[in-house]
C-alpha cells in the first residue's frame, strides 16, 4: 500500500498541469479571439498567462516581460502628458534642507 501513495501524488500532479495548462490555453485562445472580436482581449490573455504561471516558468518569464513593458509605456504615457515636467512619483518634492534641488 505504501507504494501507491507517490504513484497517485505524482498523478495528481499531472490532472492538475493538465487542467492549469488546458483553462490556460482556453484563456489565451479566448483572448486572442476578442482581439478582432468585441470583449477585453488583452486583459483576458493576460488572465490565461496568470493561470498558467501558476505551473508554468515560461509564463511567468512572458508575465514579467509584460510587467515591465506596461511600467514602460505608462512612464511614457506621462511623459507626454500636459504638465508633465513634474518630478516622477517617488522622488521626494525640492526642500529647503537640499538647496541643489530647490525650485
Amino acid at each position: 500500500m505504501a507504494r501507491v501513495e507517490p504513484m497517485l501524488q505524482v498523478l495528481a500532479r499531472a490532472v492538475r498541469r493538465g487542467g492549469v495548462f488546458l483553462v490556460g490555453s482556453a484563456l489565451l485562445i479566448a483572448g486572442a479571439a476578442m482581439l478582432v472580436l468585441p470583449g477585453p482581449g488583452i486583459a483576458v490573455m493576460l488572465l490565461g498567462l496568470v493561470v498558467l504561471s501558476a505551473e508554468f516558468q515560461w509564463a511567468k518569464r512572458i508575465l514579467a516581460w509584460a510587467r515591465e513593458r506596461g511600467r514602460y509605456l505608462k512612464d511614457q504615457a506621462q511623459g507626454r502628458m500636459p504638465g508633465s515636467n513634474r518630478p516622477p512619483p517617488g522622488d521626494p518634492p525640492p526642500t529647503r534642507d537640499r538647496p541643489d534641488q530647490a525650485a
